[in-house]
């Protein structure tokens, strides 16, 4: 419970900077030397996390450019934040991408590559008699904020059991709550399970008695899907094509780093929450974490389209026809 506390705090902390920044930098719009990244406090996004930690992003981008950072908690706040002109650049999971592209004036934000595969799980609470789809009728599932990728996929799966939540004359209540609040939920045993990435889904389970029902990436095509993506805003990239190409060659050299030394990579993600956050993760929570998903810069481009379709299906993107072309950005891009 401390360290739940610990984190929530922090994380509400960080909530409270980060807008009252976004009010603030909304109105800028200077071609400053500096480059504003986005990213959450957990294992899948390792890249960004260990890269600035060891100073790889730094060196790579160079003294003359700064980075400033922002940590964040889901991925429709950093899209708000994208879209107020207060950050540059992103790591999100693919339905915020996916929203951002979309949604933004002339699909001002794009994909520029991959940074995680899987590392999410259905986690049932020891008493919820939960296992399979068939016992899920009445039950209470978490996830976190709504169009988020966990929001998504938990939506899908129960479509696709034949069941709907509740505010859609279902079964099934879902509630969209932040992962230090699914965490309360399920110590308390108000709800019976929950759809959250890593490390949220290990603790579940390690520190509360959870059981993993499955692991997602059990549900996609070659046990893989883009869970977290590198994306940025257009104009940005356009005005700072050197920083970009940079940044992205830092990218790919943290991906690298990261699955040549997994053990120097735990030590770093750990002393990393130690300094946001004042506590540090289980040794074993950040490794098991860690082994549950996969660092790489492919962005899985197949698993996006169907994040869309899925997404479409739940009315997120809107009444219109959407339509992904051009959704990955390259450098050298006009568009």
């Amino acid at each position: 419970m401390k360290l739940q506390l610990a984190l929530s705090i922090g994380i509400v902390s960080i909530v409270i900077i980060i807008v009252a920044g976004a009010i603030i930098n909304s109105t800028e719009l200077s071609r400053e030397n500096k480059v504003r990244v986005a990213y959450f406090p957990n294992v899948g996004h390792a890249v960004p996390i260990v890269g600035i930690e060891n100073g790889i992003f730094s060196s790579g981008i160079g003294n003359d450019t700064k980075i400033e950072t922002k940590l964040f908690d889901s991925g429709p706040q950093v899209v708000e934040s994208l879209f107020a002109n207060s950050i540059d650049i992103a790591y999100v999971g693919p339905g915020p991408a996916i929203n951002a592209f979309l949604k933004s004036q002339d699909n001002n934000v794009k994909i520029l590559a991959g940074a995680a595969s899987g590392g999410a799980s259905f986690i049932v609470h020891p008493e919820s008699m939960i296992n399979s789809v068939d016992d899920l009728s009445g039950k209470r599932i978490a996830a976190p904020q709504i169009g988020n990728t966990q929001d998504i996929s938990l939506r899908h799966f129960l479509s696709e059991g034949g069941l709907k939540p509740a505010e859609k004359g279902g079964s099934v209540i879902v509630l969209n709550v932040p992962n230090p609040d699914i965490y309360t939920l399920f110590t308390k045993g108000d709800i019976d399970a929950a759809w959250v990435p890593e490390p949220w889904a290990t603790i579940l389970v390690n520190e509360l008695g959870g059981s993993r029902l499955f692991y997602e990436e059990d549900l996609w095509k070659d046990n893989q899907f883009a869970s977290v993506l590198l994306i940025g805003r257009v104009d940005y990239i356009q005005h700072n094509p050197q920083i970009v190409q940079r940044w992205l060659s830092s990218h790919y050299e943290t991906v690298n780093w990261i699955n040549e030394n997994p053990e120097k990579t735990k030590i770093v993600f750990n002393q990393f929450m130690k300094k946001t956050f004042g506590k540090s993760l289980p040794n074993e929570i950040v490794s098991e974490s860690l082994d549950n998903l996969k660092i790489t810069s492919d962005p899985i481009g197949d698993s996006i389209f169907i994040f869309a379709e899925r997404a479409d299906s739940l009315g997120y993107l809107g009444r219109d026809d959407y339509n992904l072309t051009d959704i990955f950005y390259e450098i050298g891009d006009n568009k």
